[in-house]
């Protein structure tokens, strides 16, 4: 009996151990769904750091800097460059609130005056309160400085534990980059001598490609943005807005996050676009210049721009978008195309281990 199992020996410890590793598979990834609240800020941080740390390699190989002068300065800079893009909103508000404060009255106006003698000959009587938007709006919109951080700080009793968790991700996350960025050397070191030896040579490979199609990615991503926000910027510009640059350049930046900073970005040229012409032709012209950039951004730029930097064909791209906004919302699209690149480079090398097997060649 045991002569006869002796064979079936080799395939018996290869199950075994492909058992083990979908256990270990399947335990990392229960762990990964309940720390997932704590796990998000330093998640963010590994994101950050491995997109930032070329820049700190070059700042130490060029200009003979200590590694942890390197991470400060380039962490720093990323942070005023973020810092940057929340301020292009600066402008607009507070270009935009004298305004709203002046017409939002004359619009109600407008609207019993022209509104509510045409819903009068169906029987409806509706009048907007025009005393009461007018003190509405001198009440909210012409508070001081000191007023509405007062009121911000009443309102942080009531979401204090939001409140709470953002600043200190807002902490946490900077803090644990940083470390990242000083250890990054030494941290792959140690990945690297968790490898098999008999395997170095593949996982190192696999490693490596997977960088240069994440780093393609990356360039991919910074060049739509910069074509969008010339668009964006040239397009309002065209049309009038007084606000275009600032307006433009944010909404080509944010890009960066599908849908929200898209939306951000439209919901502020409206509200320009509407103040400044006091007509339709704003609100026109931002609906009509928006959603040009939308459908170059979804089915020309990015296609092009990213989806052929990392390999993905077109279809591809617009197909991992939807798959991976469905199966995991806002996430899944920021992370669609990145690892829709990963698997990219998974599947080729499971397609040449295929082509360079006793299956396929029979």
């Amino acid at each position: 009996m045991t002569s006869s199992l002796r064979p079936l020996l080799p395939l018996i410890r290869q199950r075994g151990l492909m058992l083990a590793w979908l256990g270990v598979a399947l335990l990392a990834g229960l762990l990964l769904w309940l720390l997932a609240p704590v796990l998000t800020p330093f998640l963010a941080a590994l994101v950050l750091a491995y997109a930032l740390q070329p820049a700190v390699g070059r700042l130490q190989r060029h200009l003979r800097l200590p590694r942890a002068l390197a991470a400060l300065l380039v962490e720093l800079i990323a942070m005023a460059a973020l810092l940057g893009v929340l301020l292009l909103i600066v402008p607009v508000i507070s270009h935009e609130l004298p305004r709203l404060r002046e017409q939002i009255p004359q619009l109600a106006a407008r609207i019993n005056d022209g509104l509510a003698p045409w819903l009068a000959q169906y029987g409806l009587s509706v009048r907007l309160d025009i005393a009461g938007i007018k003190a509405f709006v001198v009440k909210y919109l012409d508070a001081s400085g000191e007023d509405m951080l007062a009121a911000l700080l009443s309102s942080a009793r009531i979401g204090g534990s939001v409140l709470l968790a953002l600043v200190g991700n807002a902490v946490l996350v900077p803090v644990v980059m940083f470390y990242l960025l000083l250890d990054w050397p030494m941290l792959t070191g140690r990945l690297r001598r968790l490898v098999p030896p008999r395997h170095l040579e593949a996982v190192c490979g696999f490693a490596e490609e997977c960088d240069q199609v994440l780093g393609q990615y990356l360039r991919g991503q910074l060049l739509l943005m910069l074509v969008l926000a010339t668009f964006y910027t040239s397009a309002l510009a065209l049309a009038g807005f007084e606000l275009a640059l600032p307006l433009g350049v944010f909404t080509g930046l944010a890009i960066f996050i599908p849908y929200l900073g898209f939306g951000l970005g439209a919901a502020l040229a409206l509200l320009a676009g509407v103040l400044q012409f006091a007509s339709l032709y704003g609100a026109g012209a931002v609906l009509l210049i928006y959603g040009v950039g939308q459908v170059l951004e979804s089915f020309v730029l990015t296609p092009r721009l990213v989806g052929e930097r990392i390999g993905l064909h077109p279809i591809a791209v617009i197909f991992a978008l939807l798959a991976f906004g469905h199966l995991f919302g806002f996430v899944g699209v920021l992370l669609a195309l990145p690892a829709g690149a990963l698997v990219l480079v998974a599947l080729r090398r499971v397609r040449r281990a295929y082509v360079d097997s006793r299956l396929y060649r029979g």
